[in-house]
């Protein structure tokens, strides 16, 4: 698309308005911080954590580097488990009616509640984050998938019926294709709540990741290292939702248009 194109559609306020609103947050950040001279041990100043951050990028960067493999990991897990159970249970009424309780039962349970289970079955290395991670993030995608199962038009499941067509092509070539709008956005909803699930996880017990790197640097009193930490967080959350984001635009012909006229 041309520059003249999107500027007329409108284009370039999503250019110009998210830096312009990241912009005057600081500003407004950094006034109220000098106006009412908070102490840093509060809230720091911006140029504060912007040092720190840059002090500490190393650090910063490894601790980042873990808690992502702990996302990536739990998130897979999630997808690789999470799928095949909603098709299960979607597929079977006696096993929704079996299992799907225990699914609702199993998600109204705090996470925070589990991790420290989790730490004495699984120890305080990488498992136990994984762990907590897949199950913050196992709920979305198995809600998500049995819904776009279910939503699979009647006609098209009777039109493939009338052809003959097997269970196995019925859901590979009808109920999947239909599914996979649903899969892409309960994807991004879990794996933001990966890296939730994640930093439970090394809050609870853990020597590494930017969740201890959190604890640790507010324990020393050192809050602009802290807030470095958070956005550190944040920029890692944005990632990740990036990433499930970008393949969801490679999915794009395979996933239905409403806008798309035969």
């Amino acid at each position: 698309m041309s520059l003249a194109g999107l500027v007329e559609e409108g284009g370039w306020k999503r250019i110009v308005y998210p830096p312009l609103g990241i912009a005057l947050t600081i500003a407004l950040w950094h006034w109220v911080c000098v106006r009412f001279g908070i102490s840093t041990t509060v809230l720091p100043q911006p140029g504060l954590v912007l040092q720190a951050a840059i002090e500490r990028w190393d650090l910063l960067l490894a601790e980042s580097w873990v808690t992502l493999k702990e996302t990536v990991y739990g998130f897979a897990l999630a997808l690789a488990l999470g799928i095949p159970i909603a098709v299960a249970i979607t597929g079977s009424k006696t096993l929704n009616l079996m299992f799907y309780p225990i699914l609702i039962a199993l998600q109204s349970v705090p996470k925070i509640a589990l991790a420290p289970i989790l730490l004495v079955w699984l120890g305080t290395g990488l498992e136990s984050k994984v762990a907590i991670a897949w199950l913050v993030a196992f709920f979305p995608i198995v809600v998500d998938t049995a819904a776009g199962l279910q939503s699979t038009p009647r006609e098209l499941l009777e039109l493939a019926r009338s052809l003959r067509a097997s269970r196995w092509q019925v859901f590979a070539k009808v109920q999947f294709p239909a599914a996979l709008p649903f899969i892409v956005t309960g994807s991004k909803v879990a794996v933001t709540l990966a890296v939730i699930g994640a930093v439970i996880g090394e809050f609870v017990g853990s020597s590494e990741g930017l969740g201890y790197l959190l604890l640790a640097a507010t324990s020393q009193i050192n809050s602009p290292l802290a807030f470095a930490a958070l956005f550190a967080l944040a920029a890692l959350g944005i990632l990740v939702y990036l990433a499930v984001a970008g393949v969801e635009r490679l999915l794009a012909p395979l996933l239905p248009n409403p806008h798309r006229r035969e």
